[in-house]
């Protein structure tokens, strides 16, 4: 019987590479549950604050995050941070306050007969 004289841990095996893709990718799938918890509750600040419907809150978000060249897990966090007292920077502001314009239906158009 030969034993090997280098020890165990230094070998490597066939699996390593397998097992580090899937850390990997466990790594991503925590980050965009995380990212996409925060723009659930970015849309939730947009739908109290400006009374919008939720997927006028996502197309705010993304706008926002296209003009200004901003994440949009970012966006998100920014319009969080607002709601819980933080400044909201200038540029930011303005692009927001523009989208909600633009995605804001008047109110009492959904109750009108078709």
């Amino acid at each position: 019987m030969t034993t090997s004289r280098v020890p165990r841990s230094l070998i490597k095996s066939r699996d390593d590479a397998p097992s580090a893709g899937l850390e990997k990718e466990n790594a991503q799938l925590r980050q965009a549950v995380t990212s996409h918890a925060t723009v659930d509750q970015a849309i939730g600040v947009l739908l109290a604050v400006y009374r919008i419907p939720p997927t006028a809150g996502f197309e705010v978000l993304r706008e926002v995050s296209q003009r200004t060249n901003i994440k949009l897990h970012a966006v998100a966090g920014t319009v969080i941070g607002w709601a819980l007292g933080e400044p909201l920077p200038e540029r930011l502001g303005q692009e927001l306050d523009a989208s909600v314009r633009r995605h804001a239906q008047p109110v009492g158009d959904s109750d009108q007969p078709g």
